[in-house]
């Protein structure tokens, strides 16, 4: 039985091409990313004492705006918080946060880009609260690395 090597060659490159579709999927897929607070930090219902936390989508098959903090080993879920798409005009290399500073001095994390990334995560606190987030100092935050995989280290400070 002859085959056409032909049909062979097209037969793995496609094979090739899902390879490495799924491999960078899932790498890109949850956006996982440590972050580093110097200090604490509040998030809508809470505030996260300082420390090293992983940020990450969800479920990135089916809901974007669901993004879950754990502890950096993953042993505690600290937060499942709903978030609403945010947009920037140019991405950044790496992990971007922005965050308001309230009166009191406490910052407030407001949002969250993935490196490469034009669209973010913009975590969502009440109507009254998002008025005053609106009138406090913000400052957007580029981490000095950038995450290559879940596993990886992306520090931003305030």
């Amino acid at each position: 039985m002859k085959i056409n090597k032909m049909y062979i060659v097209i037969g793995m490159v496609v094979a090739f091409a899902l390879f490495f579709e799924l491999a960078a999927y899932a790498d890109l897929g949850d956006q996982a990313t440590k972050i580093t607070f110097s200090e604490p930090i509040q998030i809508p219902g809470q505030v996260l004492p300082a420390g090293t936390y992983l940020f990450k989508l969800a479920n990135s098959d089916t809901e974007q705006n669901l993004v879950q903090i754990f502890s950096a080993d993953r042993s505690v879920l600290y937060a499942t918080i709903q978030t609403v798409p945010t947009e920037r005009f140019e991405p950044a290399g790496n992990t971007t946060i922005t965050v308001a500073e309230e009166e009191s001095g406490q910052p407030v994390l407001v949002k969250w880009f993935y490196p490469g990334n034009l669209t973010g995560h913009e975590f969502v606190y009440s109507k009254e609260r998002e008025k005053q987030l609106a009138q406090d100092r913000q400052q957007t935050i580029e981490a000095s690395q950038q995450p290559q995989a879940s596993s990886d280290n992306t520090q931003a400070g305030n």
